[in-house]
């Protein structure tokens, strides 16, 4: 009788697996079917000058921290976050981005041309410095993701844009089970503290916290962007599969963690948090763990470049 109910309890198991793959599946292919725009493939790049500047950007997007060392203050790679270099829908595609700006910014309190958008990227996801506006490095990004939108419609907001939204959990995000998810999805590829993981001097997995992580300015650090980029694309090849649970709950503590210095710091840590992390889904300014997130004697510096690298902008 037990072996019996033993039997019939596995075979549930794998009934309800097996389901849970399906939906998997079948919301793959729906948001695939409302996504129909396809990027043009780098073999498209025209030739000359245009394409030459194309190519570059490119590379820039791929591998900042060679191609722009001197606005890079970490080892991060526009890639990391948008997909497939800036191409896979639902992972803020660069190409659903070029079409809507310029525009109006909350973040800066202004009208932000692309350019201007491109120079946050660098001041903190990658805590480093701004170009100037005109830098061959920022005229080479936004020749390439010009390139990605040929064929859209410029001034409307296309599908595939940013990352698809997700509902709020039912119970609040924790930062315990939070842990776990993180032990069970993510450590065996950004390391059990973070730290990402390297070969041959190249990073593979980038750090998601730490002093080579994005620091408190960057968007990452909001947890409603970070458990939706997860819930999508996360663990790498596998979107889809976290519950919406569980993508709040790790996005809650992988950004509960110290990393680098907001660069728009006031001096005080209450007063920063008011004027720029007063959201819920900020942890900025909040104890935890017997510490509170952004106090400037355990939180690494922003705008850090390389030694001996040109600073050639701030912004």
């Amino acid at each position: 009788m037990k072996k019996r109910r033993g039997w019939k309890t596995a075979l549930l198991a794998i009934v309800v697996t097996y389901a849970a793959v399906i939906t998997v599946w079948k919301s793959s292919l729906l948001f695939a079917a409302k996504t129909s725009f396809q990027p043009p493939p780098d073999s498209a790049i025209p030739a000359g000058k245009f394409g030459e500047m194309v190519k570059f950007g490119e590379q820039i997007f791929r591998d900042p921290a060679r191609y722009a060392p001197q606005f890079v203050g970490n080892q991060l790679r526009c890639s990391n976050c948008h997909l497939q270099a800036g191409r896979q829908a639902g992972s803020s595609p660069m190409w659903a981005a070029w079409t809507v700006y310029p525009a109006y910014r909350s973040k800066n309190g202004h009208v932000n041309s692309f350019e201007e958008r491109l120079q946050g990227c660098f001041r903190f996801s990658m805590n480093g410095k701004a170009p100037k506006l005109g830098d061959p490095v920022l005229i080479a990004l936004e020749s390439y993701c010009y390139f990605l939108a040929k064929g859209l419609p410029t001034g409307e907001s296309v599908p595939g844009r940013g990352f698809p939204s997700l509902p709020k959990p039912k119970l609040p995000p924790d930062y315990t089970r939070g842990a776990e998810v993180y032990t069970q999805n993510c450590a065996s590829c950004h390391g059990p503290q973070g730290q990402g993981q390297s070969s041959g001097g190249q990073v593979v997995f980038p750090e998601l916290w730490g002093p080579e992580s994005y620091n408190w300015g960057a968007g990452m650090t909001s947890i409603k962007n970070a458990a939706e980029f997860i819930h999508a694309n996360m663990p790498l090849g596998l979107g889809g599969t976290l519950s919406v649970q569980q993508s709040w709950d790790v996005a809650a503590f992988i950004d509960s963690q110290v990393r680098p210095q907001d660069p728009r710091f006031t001096g005080d840590v209450e007063q920063t948090r008011i004027k720029y992390h007063n959201s819920e889904y900020s942890m900025y300014g909040r104890p935890v763990n017997g510490a509170v997130l952004g106090d400037p004697a355990l939180t690494p510096p922003s705008g850090t470049v390389p030694v001996g690298e040109e600073v050639r902008g701030d912004w």
